[in-house]
């Protein structure tokens, strides 16, 4: 990884729904779950996005059966103020600066903020855009798709991780060993993490204080999961993805945790990271 980008993380919403759907074992007392943005600055390409969080469109995409199911059962709070686009502007940024956002997955708490960056080019795995377009209204809301929230030019703003050139990883990263280069200069590298559900990936970057971050999306909902390697029962990965697959991905992220702590490993829901966010840099 031989450039340096600038990192900040924003909270752009949060759902609710019980702890035990997220860790084996744990309470069922509702938990409250942070949806974080990353903001990166590139040094040659300039604002990207990993993800967008909740936004007003979910609230849209989500008014009509059935995917409102989606809005019951995990309930979604949005302060006034706190989507990604209108939260760039405390960065001294705007909606129209974004160059690219970078997808982990299609889930609609990752995808919700798209609309609001019509410019950007869209980056994402080929798998994850195919299953959400994949069978019938109900099935998508079980899989937590919302076709709604898909830009419909998409197709025309879209490159994919696969068909992009595949290099070596950082040794910091071991055992993840391969990764695709988003730009051709080994700043940001997509990692893929299997198992959450279809085209699930992460992204790997190295920070101006040349310690690397990876952003691992729903690859684990917490810190404490990739410490303990305790993964969400199997009802939860199931419904989602694969069970196997999922554990097999936490298992690599703890070997990774203990091998080298001082990666900074950030899940999209995880509230020690977001504790972290007015700091990230």
């Amino acid at each position: 990884m031989t450039g340096r980008a600038d990192l900040h993380l924003l909270q752009c919403g949060a759902c609710s729904h019980p702890e035990a759907m997220a860790r084996k074992g744990a309470s069922l007392c509702p938990a409250t779950f942070p949806a974080l943005v990353a903001v990166l600055i590139h040094p040659r390409e300039g604002v990207i996005l990993f993800d967008t969080g909740y936004d007003p469109a979910f609230f849209a995409a989500t008014r009509t059966w059935p995917e409102r199911l989606y809005r019951w059962t995990t309930p979604v709070t949005l302060p006034q103020g706190a989507s990604a686009a209108a939260q760039l502007y405390r960065l001294g940024l705007t909606p129209a600066d974004v160059r690219a956002v970078v997808v982990s997955h299609f889930h609609g708490d990752h995808v919700a903020g798209l609309h609001a960056f019509p410019q950007a080019e869209i980056l994402c795995a080929r798998a994850g855009l195919e299953q959400a377009r994949q069978g019938g209204r109900f099935t998508r809301v079980r899989q937590g798709l919302l076709s709604g929230l898909i830009p419909t030019d998409i197709d025309h703003r879209v490159r994919f991780f696969e068909d992009l050139p595949v290099v070596a990883l950082p040794r910091d990263l071991a055992p993840f060993d391969t990764g695709s280069d988003l730009f051709g200069d080994g700043t940001f590298l997509a990692v893929p993490l299997p198992g959450h559900c279809a085209g699930h990936w992460g992204l790997a970057v190295r920070g101006e204080d040349d310690r690397v971050s990876f952003l691992i999306g729903d690859a684990a909902w917490s810190r404490r999961a990739v410490r303990d390697n305790a993964p969400p029962p199997r009802l939860t990965t199931s419904l989602l993805g694969d069970t196997e697959t999922y554990r097999a991905t936490l298992g690599r992220l703890h070997r990774l945790h203990a091998r080298n702590p001082d990666v900074r490993i950030i899940p999209s829901h995880c509230p020690e990271a977001g504790a972290e966010r007015d700091h990230a840099g």
